[in-house]
């Protein structure tokens, strides 16, 4: 599926103001960003602005302040992270509206290039307040959105603002678009999708929605316990999500869906518990399921390495315990060695892809968790949704 909008590559940029919003909600540690993807996946559009001689205004949010200036939010580690990347300095400007937003606004030539304040410092931005997007609308002549991970909130910054100008998506969005898009409407066969994470209930539309394009549907993390008990099984102590137990049982009649046939346990949740491989249908009542088997993780890499498109969210473990990482690791190796078609969809499967270094050998590493999710339900994304159409 194509993107239905217009995009920067529509719109004359020249010696015009450019506000663009980019998710820079990147991880940090004491102030340090402890993985820019983010940050670097908005870079070709920024530098496309740029080139075409555009005055450039970027904003984002970082965290959840709640609509307090906590400077332990502030964007002042993006923006000299920008600075290194682009090669020029991008200057922290202390407000995303106001005096000094306004004044920053006014002095901006083509070339230059500055980053407003956390955006929610202020609550209006989460209520989608008409006056503080047109105060943010104020700033530029034209808007451009390239933060997919937040198109599925309606707030000021992703949504307000393009009721005020000129409207288009940036590459990052266009991306990430024609990936899901594409994988889920027009796929090339086999079609495989890789489903991992705690609950049922958080994936059931995502499951609707994938299992009748599809070939093939492995069920994997947390979520199989709940299959494994749908099916009378013990799973002592593993995480359980009493109230998908009936739409497990329905769900089990269709040939499409995979269950893991062998889980690591453990005494505890913890990462130094003993692991011990046991069959699937014979989890201890004293011991939780924290990984998928050996011969499971085995067989889910050789069905990924086979696909020609490959779709993977959600991991088949506590991959953070290295003890319990393996069967995530090898999905994960499993779409390096396919040759089709490799999504990771976001989330912490985007966190385990680049934990073990492998991000850069699969086609499309998703910068949104909620947002993928969302599209792939075939849910309207507010931010995208408002958009000039192409």
């Amino acid at each position: 599926m194509a993107l239905s909008k217009k995009t920067v590559r529509d719109i004359d940029l020249s010696g015009k103001k450019v506000l663009i919003r980019c998710d820079f909600n990147v991880p940090m540690e004491n102030g340090v960003i402890t993985d820019d993807i983010r940050i670097t996946s908005s870079l070709p559009t920024i530098e496309y602005c740029l080139a075409q001689g555009a005055g450039v205004i970027l904003c984002s949010h970082l965290g959840r302040p709640k609509a307090n200036r906590n400077m332990e939010f502030s964007l002042g580690p993006v923006a000299a992270r920008l600075t290194e990347l682009l090669g020029k300095d991008v200057p922290l400007i202390a407000d995303c509206v106001g005096p000094d937003a306004e004044a920053a606004s006014a002095s901006l030539k083509p070339g230059d290039v500055v980053l407003l304040e956390n955006v929610r410092f202020h609550g209006e931005e989460e209520e989608n307040d008409a006056a503080f997007a047109g105060a943010l609308a104020g700033l530029a002549e034209i808007y451009v959105n390239d933060a997919f991970g937040t198109s599925h909130r309606a707030h000021a910054s992703t949504e307000g603002v393009a009721h005020y100008l000129p409207a288009v998506a940036g590459f990052l969005i266009e991306k990430e678009i024609n990936f899901l898009g594409n994988a889920v409407e027009n796929p090339v066969r086999p079609f495989v999708a890789i489903l991992g994470g705690v609950k049922v209930k958080d994936k059931i539309q995502v499951i609707e929605a994938l299992l009748p394009q599809v070939d093939q549907l492995i069920i994997g993390g947390a979520m199989a316990y709940t299959f494994y008990k749908a099916k009378g099984w013990e799973i002592g102590t593993s995480v359980l999500d009493d109230e998908s137990l009936e739409y497990c049982r329905g769900l089990m009649k269709d040939s499409k869906i995979t269950l893991p046939t062998d889980t690591i346990v453990a005494p505890a949740f913890a990462p130094d518990a003993t692991p011990t491989v046991v069959s699937s249908d014979a989890i201890p009542a004293d011991q939780m399921g924290l990984d998928i088997g050996s011969d499971t993780a085995a067989r889910f890499r050789e069905i990924a390495k086979n696909a020609k498109t490959v779709l993977w969210n959600g991991p088949m473990g506590v991959f953070e315990f290295d003890a319990f990482s393996n069967g995530t690791k090898e999905v994960a190796l499993g779409l390096t060695e396919c040759a089709g078609t490799t999504i990771v969809g976001g989330g912490d499967s985007a966190a385990a892809i680049e934990k073990f270094g492998l991000a850069d050998q699969v086609s499309h590493v998703s910068t949104g968790g909620g947002a993928s999710l969302e599209f792939l339900e075939g849910k309207e994304l507010p931010g995208i949704a408002a958009l000039l159409d192409a």
